[in-house]
């Protein structure tokens, strides 16, 4: 579980919050990272893995099996009913988790489950009207549960829960149905909304190998005492926690249209977190974590301890150093943050669905073939790509949650508008899914991020970009800018009827002066801003791209996303004050850094 002093919560009606740690698990199902894909590099986009060599070709294993019997018993006689079903789908997702958690030199947990989840979705009445309609203030989007099933491959079983889930689907789908419209009849719509609810697809077939892991824990437990031990070793780490995660994930997919998907991924994650505390109460929090899709990724040793002694070293600088008084002035951003900011100011604008529902701020659904970066900028969410270097992404998938096939999608190029990521809810002009309909498990799948890549034709060496931001500086006649060098994630808010801002939380900041002075680390930072203002402020890039990668949370839940962009120079950027804490500090020193001289209060 993730440590309260982290932060993060759950955020429904288009306000989103991107975050380095694994969100907790909610009754009903599992935040969903995305793992190992049985794919080269070099694979073009779109293309889908290599078919296990042990599946027969065009069938399924017993779950998939399962899924097809009772979609056609269904289908036959619920296309019949009153209200008549036109689609059903069906979605098993089975996962082995391994888990082993430390802090400060001791064993937290270490635990390996297994669990299966299904879930079952109805659509009554048409592609153009059916029962997930949006009318007015009702909102089918969100959190529908999943149901667990047995982990057995038992046919008789499968279809028993399939048979139940489906009925009570229906019966829900047909009151929702009879719902949508009476009320359409009453509640005026705009022409976005005018679109139709779903989309025709083709169907897709593929059988891909199952994931497994098979993990020792108990070298793992070790490590995982040694490294927070080495936390525990700085008077500075009040509190500190590592750990190991491994996870299988099988995803299973079929629908009345004929799609049958099988595919399994496997990831790895190594976090550490760490908290520290300034004298006048501020928490001071440094995370790191290192991803891997393949068991033999794994960082060797001495990888890690460079990363514990740099958490260590930053927690203490940060504990010392002075705050930042609010602040509109030249920023430089690496390009992790920079990845962040595009994440969150530009991504969830280009989500499609929020083009469509007259409660979203629709910040882009009329620029479509408008300028909205400087031309120099270029974006493509492209969920085919494995990694950038040796970085793999979280946001990584072959299939999106509604069976449709990954794909790269160029949304900006040149500075122009092209294309927003689509699910299968469909928008005027655009009245296909790209393959970005995402969900956690027991949420309803909506258009969502994968890997955001950011490509800059204007590029320069970090070094030549710091000398331009002095030079901004000088020229703004500021006393000093910020360097931006690891951030948290980041919150902005797409609703209609609040300010369309953007927060990103910086972790690491410095001072950069004009007068030759050295960097002077600081804290008490967040950054925020408007987005159409700020996407025109940037004047300069990098020339090497970096990588964040974290888990989203919106209204379809969290899912893996990743985003790689270069460092980033933004003439104009507005600092606020950081929420703190007005805890103080212990009043006892650390036991094992107790020199027996405490002053007593």
């Amino acid at each position: 579980m993730k440590p309260a002093w982290l932060g993060g919560t759950r955020t429904v009606s288009g306000v989103c919050l991107a975050l380095l740690a694994l969100a907790a698990i909610p009754q009903g199902g599992t935040a969903r990272p995305l793992p190992k894909e049985p794919q080269s590099s070099s694979a073009k986009p779109g293309t889908p893995p290599a078919a296990d060599k042990t599946a027969p070709a065009g069938k399924g294993g017993p779950v998939v099996q399962a899924m097809e019997a009772e979609l056609e018993r269904s289908m036959n006689v619920l296309r019949a009913a009153d209200p008549p079903v036109y689609f059903i789908g069906y979605s098993v997702t089975d996962q082995t988790r391994v888990e082993v958690m430390g802090s400060n030199g001791a064993l937290l947990n270490s635990q390996e489950t297994r669990s299966r989840f299904l879930q079952v979705q109805v659509r009554t009445g048409s592609h153009e009207l059916d029962n997930t309609r949006k009318v007015g203030g009702r909102d089918q989007s969100g959190f529908e549960g999943a149901v667990a099933v047995p982990v057995d491959d038992d046919v008789p079983v499968l279809r028993r829960l399939l048979w139940l889930q489906t009925d009570r689907e229906y019966r829900d789908a047909a009151e929702a149905l009879m719902q949508i419209r009476t009320g359409k009849e009453v509640k005026a719509e705009t022409a976005e909304a005018q679109a139709p609810d779903f989309s025709v697809e083709k169907p897709q077939t593929y059988f891909g190998p199952q994931a497994r892991i098979q993990i020792d824990r108990k070298p793992w437990e070790e490590r995982v005492r040694n490294y927070t031990r080495m936390f525990r070793e700085s008077p500075v780490v009040l509190n500190s926690i590592v750990t190991f995660s491994a996870q299988a994930e099988n995803d299973y997919q079929a629908n009345s249209e004929g799609t049958r998907v099988q595919f399994g991924q496997t990831r790895y994650r190594l976090e550490m977190q760490v908290q520290g505390k300034a004298e006048d109460g501020m928490d001071i929090n440094r995370y790191a974590n290192f991803d891997w899709t393949e068991a033999a990724g794994a960082p060797n040793d001495a990888a890690v301890t460079a990363q514990i002694k740099q958490l260590i070293s930053e927690t203490q600088q940060l504990r010392t150093a002075p705050l930042v008084e609010p602040f509109a002035g030249p920023v430089m951003l690496t390009g992790r943050a920079a990845a962040v900011f595009f994440h969150e100011v530009f991504g969830h604008r280009a989500e499609g669905h929020r083009q469509k529902d007259v409660n979203e701020g629709q910040t882009f659904a009329k620029k479509v073939g408008e300028e909205i970066l400087p031309p120099f900028l270029s974006i493509d969410d492209d969920p085919t790509m494995l990694r950038v270097g040796k970085q793999d992404l979280l946001g990584h998938y072959p299939y999106d949650d509604e069976g449709v096939q990954a794909r790269r999608v160029p949304l900006v190029e040149k500075g122009v508008l092209r294309n927003f990521l689509m699910s299968r809810s469909p928008l005027v002009g655009f009245a296909n899914s790209n393959g970005h309909g995402r969900r956690q498990v027991g949420y309803s799948p909506v258009a969502r991020q994968g890997s955001l890549i950011v490509r800059s034709s204007k590029t320069m060496t970090n070094a030549q970009l710091r000398q331009a931001l002095i030079a901004e500086i000088k020229r703004q006649g500021k006393p000093f800018g910020l360097a931006i060098d690891d951030i948290a994630g980041g919150f902005t808010n797409t609703v209609r009827g609040a300010p369309q801002a953007f927060q990103v939380t910086p972790l690491v900041v410095f001072k950069v002066y004009a007068d030759g002075r050295p960097d002077e680390i600081v804290r008490g930072v967040d950054i925020g801003g408007t987005p159409l203002v700020s996407l025109t402020k940037i004047a300069a890039t990098g020339d090497t791209p970096e990588v964040f990668n974290g888990y989203c949370g919106a209204e379809s839940g969290w899912v893996p996303v990743s985003a790689v962009a270069p460092a980033m120079l933004i003439t104009e950027m507005e600092v606020q004050k950081k929420e703190t804490s007005t805890d103080k500090p212990p009043i006892l020193p650390h036991p094992s850094h107790d020199s027996g001289k405490a002053v007593r209060p």
